[in-house]
């Protein structure tokens, strides 16, 4: 069997944060793989399926950030799972927005959610880091971790989750360069057309002025009209 834990805080006030990309990943996975629905267990909500043919559960510790190896480690001593069965999806400050690394074991990176895993359960597990970028200085981490994304990050946040669900099984048969690979397409075709509608909307903000009438040519009946609308330019 293998586990696949996706790190957050509970309840609604902070569904929405960046701290909580991990909850949202396997969210995704459950939605795109056909997990059965949550269930409470463990001090966790827990989804079961199946990966390329493997057994697979997918768990969200309602233990908080801080203790999530409490609620897992105990799912692993039930099920008798090592750390060779558990992949741990989080959040990371160190990659730009929409980013994903893989690694197995290392340091926790002042993650405490991964601090805590690494105690309860050993450190040689497998984690998929999801950059939300840095704030650029250390006293408004707290904040920026535990804000919720912005509209603007719907962008690369949406084809991201996606991405991660919809191959899912790549990262369950440890085909992780494939995995990165799907995802990395994912943001780079977010990207162009997030840039595709930007220019389109500058275009249409530089066709609007081309067409807007020079008053100062304008004589007859309109000529009054046309400059109570758009104004003399010689006044």
């Amino acid at each position: 069997m293998l586990l696949i834990a996706g790190l957050g805080n509970p309840g609604s006030r902070y569904a929405d944060n960046r701290h909580n990309i991990g909850f949202m990943a396997v969210d995704s996975i459950a939605r795109h793989q056909s997990f059965s629905p949550w269930t409470r267990k463990f001090k966790s909500e827990i989804a079961e399926g199946a990966l390329g043919g493997q057994k697979t559960l997918l768990i969200k510790p309602q233990s908080f950030m801080n203790v999530s190896g409490e609620p897992i480690g105990e799912t692993m001593r039930f099920y008798k799972l090592s750390t060779d069965d558990l992949i741990v999806i989080y959040d990371e400050l160190d990659l730009v927005p929409g980013k994903a690394r893989i690694k197995t074991g290392g340091g926790h990176g002042g993650h405490n959610g991964i601090r805590s895993i690494a105690a309860h359960c050993g450190n040689d597990f497998t984690r998929l880091r999801l950059g939300i970028g840095h704030p650029g200085a250390r006293e408004l981490v707290n904040k920026h971790v535990l804000g919720n994304f912005a509209k603007q990050d719907r962008e690369w946040l949406d084809p991201l989750l996606e991405a991660i669900g919809v191959n899912a099984a790549m990262l369950a048969g440890g085909e992780h360069s494939s995995f990165l690979n799907k995802i990395a397409l994912a943001a780079g075709e977010a990207g162009k057309k997030a840039e595709a509608a930007k220019n389109s909307g500058q275009s249409h903000i530089h066709a609007a002025r081309r067409a807007k009438p020079d008053i100062n040519k304008a004589s007859g009946p309109m000529a009054g009209m046309l400059k109570k609308l758009f104004g003399n330019k010689d006044g």
